[in-house]
């Protein structure tokens, strides 16, 4: 169902053109007009709220640390645990096919949409009124960052150790993948040739358990370190 004037909030903002929140919720599956512009415009509002953030908390961080926890803070899961703690798919309008498959479940379609909200946020009331109601979802997870930052990920400290080697870089393969479509879990294997060495790793997403087999290699590696 659309959203009418009489469920016109969200986020503790109120929206004036409810139609712009309308639209936000709709999803391409559903026909026209749907939120495929408003996410494309809210993506660049989310990062923009975090990166703000993150520079004014982090004075002395240089631009790598910074934008590894912007990654981290505003990747595809992440934002899905927020949708669904706004429980942003019950409001989603999908269509019949969507609609069976649990498209309301689904974190790029939970993603999108609160990047789409944050989109329409902005067009109805301007960027205060959208950082106001972006920066509640972060506080947490901002709060609980290390005051150094975030060091580089298992896959980006692996593939450094063997190019600074000139060695081969590894092969991530998809194993399995298990569970309902909201909740799948992934399992990956990482190879590498030289040296002959390998590890399994499970994730939530393909991305995590890739981190999750490279962060095995590297414990691997650690006796022929440096």
């Amino acid at each position: 169902m659309r959203s009418t004037d009489a469920d016109a909030r969200i986020a503790g903002h109120v929206f004036r053109d409810p139609a712009l929140l309308a639209q936000a919720l709709t999803h391409r599956s559903a026909g026209a007009p749907h939120n495929e512009r408003l996410e494309f415009l809210g993506d660049a509002l989310v990062g923009l709220v975090v990166a703000e953030a993150l520079y004014l908390r982090w004075p002395k961080a240089d631009e790598g640390a910074m934008t590894r926890a912007r990654a981290e803070l505003v990747r595809e899961s992440s934002l899905a645990r927020i949708a669904r703690d706004l429980d942003l798919g019950a409001r989603i309008t999908l269509g019949p096919g969507e609609m069976k498959s649990g498209g309301h479940r689904r974190d790029s379609i939970l993603s999108d949409a609160l990047e789409a909200v944050v989109g329409a946020i902005y067009l109805d009331a301007g960027f205060e009124a959208c950082r106001s109601a972006v920066m509640p979802w972060f506080e947490a997870q901002l709060a609980a960052l290390p005051a150094g930052g975030i060091g580089k990920d298992p896959k980006t400290r692996l593939q450094e150790w063997l190019q600074g080697r000139q060695r081969p870089l590894p092969a991530y393969e998809l194993v399995s993948e298990s569970g309902e479509e909201h909740a799948r879990t992934f399992h990956v294997r990482c190879l590498l040739s030289d040296p002959a060495l390998e590890a399994e790793g499970s994730g939530s997403s393909r991305r995590a358990a890739e981190q999750d087999a490279a962060a095995a290699i590297l414990t691997q590696l650690e006796p022929l370190k440096p």
